[in-house]
């Protein structure tokens, strides 16, 4: 069984938020031996299951999950650190003759396992500066970005504060564009790349229905828990969609229901920035699952991938 599982290409699922991901990865690792790894950088993070939809071990249909729960709300998600940590898992799955399964709507991380990529390294001082001009002036700091980098800026939206200062430092530390961090997309091993898609409209009342779902579960409790934790403190876990907006209505800004709308109308855009980072991803097979039931996603991906893996071999 191992020695031609281990010659199985890589799965990835992807696209946007509340598409289905997690339930198609899971019918495809019950029908091919698989194991899944993560790819949600917000899953990343210890306590913080409410809002980003992470699946309770009880729902996980006895299938082992690799890189959920790696970091503690303080610390600052790494790239990285990630694909190092990605990688060895894939390594790690394909010994004991399973199927890895990469799932999740972070697209650069996505790349980062399964791509020829590098990342540069980082000077705190160097960030740490680009980020407070971001904060006085991210109009004046984007404009900088595209005069030295105009493919990176096209890329990067004004209020992108962290990646328009993370580019920043890059150019400073590296001397070449932050866009040349993203290559062609070449991978490493045979990898068959599956996107879920939903008409805008209907997936717009899902992300309606799945807010509204987390506040009903304890979401705002959650984030009370998490405030004791150093939520707070934590550069990245303390801005993500809904924590942000959550914490806000803690400290009185807004009320409740401020928050709960501000948190569907981010959540929304999020999910129209993944579409569209994933829709340049030319080797993308992509399954509309609008008026599709899960049995008719987990078909529809077993044929894609039955297809892509014959003419792999030919």
């Amino acid at each position: 069984m191992s020695g031609d599982l281990d010659r199985s290409p890589i799965i990835t699922v992807v696209g946007a938020t509340a598409t289905g991901k997690s339930d198609l990865a899971l019918d495809l690792a019950e029908h091919l031996g698989g194991e899944i790894i993560n790819t949600d950088s917000m899953q990343f993070y210890r306590g913080m299951d409410i809002g980003t939809a992470k699946l309770p071990v009880e729902e996980r249909r006895g299938i082992p999950h690799h890189l959920i729960d790696i970091l503690d709300v303080t610390a600052e998600a790494n790239v990285q650190d990630f694909q190092a940590r990605a990688r060895a898992a894939i390594a790690d799955i394909r010994d004991r003759g399973q199927r890895p399964i990469l799932v999740g709507g972070s697209g650069l991380y996505v790349r980062a396992a399964v791509d020829h990529m590098e990342f540069p390294g980082t000077d705190p001082e160097v960030r740490a500066r680009l980020e407070a001009e971001a904060a006085a002036d991210r109009w004046g700091l984007h404009q900088r970005l595209r005069e030295l980098d105009p493919a990176a800026a096209e890329k990067i939206t004004v209020n992108d504060q962290r990646r328009i200062a993370r580019a920043l430092e890059v150019i400073e530390l590296t001397g070449r564009p932050f866009s040349a961090q993203l290559p062609d997309y070449q991978e490493l091993e045979p990898t068959i790349h599956l996107g879920l898609s939903m008409d805008r409209g209907i997936l717009h009342e899902r992300i309606a229905a799945r807010v509204d779902l987390m506040w009903e579960h304890g979401w705002v409790d959650e984030v009370r828990r998490l405030l004791a934790a150093g939520l707070a403190e934590g550069k990245t876990a303390s801005r993500a969609i809904g924590y942000a907006q959550i914490q806000r209505h803690l400290n009185g800004e807004i009320t409740a229901a401020e928050a709960k709308e501000e948190t569907v109308i981010r959540t929304r855009q999020f999910a129209r920035r993944q579409d569209t980072w994933f829709r340049r991803d030319p080797r993308i097979h992509w399954i509309d699952g609008t008026a599709a039931d899960a049995g008719q996603n987990r078909t529809r991906a077993l044929d894609i991938l039955a297809e892509s893996t014959d003419r792999m071999e030919t």
